[in-house]
Parts: structure tokens; C-alpha cells; sequence
């Protein structure tokens, strides 16, 4: 946005007389691919086309913009993990439930899956606010 703000002020970016929108020359931006997983989440992937601003070579410009979205059907690595705290969890309550229907012979295995469920938990909790800060970060450094 604040690259957007400077080519106004740089007059860089021309107007088009027929409908009065803001035309940026594509040369003039770095293009990415972007990795969309099945979850909503993204990540910048390869770097695809150079721009006219940055003349170093590997260098960029900053203004990243997509060149092809790259559709993936898995989720992202946090997803897979809250999956699979999740299942952890899951098998946790069923042992619980299997050695409750039994009796209380194994009372110390009770309350430490109960304890296991309890940290899971609080795993589970982190990866989520993990994923919020990350979404809410979006159109800041990735």
C-alpha cells in the first residue's frame, strides 16, 4: 500500500481517460507464485518475474504480486498439527472411557490421560492463536 501511495505522489501510475482507474505498469512489480491450501491458508512460493526497479540480481523490489496460484489439497503444517493433536486427543477420551466401563482398576492411567488431554489442550489453544496471528498479519511480512 505504502509503495501504491508513493508512485501517486511519484506520478509513476497513469490514469486511464475512460473510466479514471489507477493503471500500474506490470513491468514495473516483482511476481511470485502463491501456495493456497485447502484450510484458506497461503504462503508466497518461487519468485517468477523480475521488475524494472530492482536491477540486482536476486534482489526484488518488495511489491510482491501473484503470478499463479498453485492450488495444494492438503492443509497447511498448523492445520495437519491441530489435526493431529486433535486425534491424539480423541484417542485420550476414548481410553478413558474404556477403562472407566471396566471399572477403576487403573486409576493412575485415568488421571494421566486425563493430564495428557489437559496439555493437548493447551497445545491445541497455542496452534489456533498461532493460525489467528498469522491470518491477521496479512499485507505485512509473511
Amino acid at each position: 500500500m505504502v509503495r501504491i501511495l508513493q508512485d501517486l505522489l511519484d506520478n509513476k501510475a497513469t490514469k486511464t481517460k475512460s473510466s479514471g482507474s489507477v493503471r500500474y505498469p506490470l513491468q514495473d512489480m516483482c511476481f511470485f507464485d502463491q501456495v493456497m491450501w485447502t484450510c484458506g491458508d497461503w504462503k508466497w512460493d518461487r519468485f517468477r518475474q523480475h521488475c524494472n526497479r530492482e536491477y540486482r540480481t536476486g534482489e526484488t523490489c518488495g511489491m510482491k504480486l501473484v503470478y499463479a496460484v498453485a492450488r495444494s489439497n492438503d492443509k497447511c503444517k498448523i492445520c495437519q498439527k491441530i489435526d493431529t493433536k486433535l486425534r491424539r486427543r480423541a484417542a485420550e477420551v476414548t481410553k478413558i472411557q474404556r477403562w472407566q466401563s471396566e471399572g477403576s482398576k487403573l486409576k493412575a492411567s485415568i488421571e494421566r490421560s486425563y493430564e495428557i488431554i489437559k496439555d493437548l489442550d493447551q497445545e491445541i489453544y497455542q496452534l489456533q492463536i498461532e493460525k489467528q496471528r498469522k491470518t491477521q498479519a496479512i499485507g505485512k511480512a509473511r
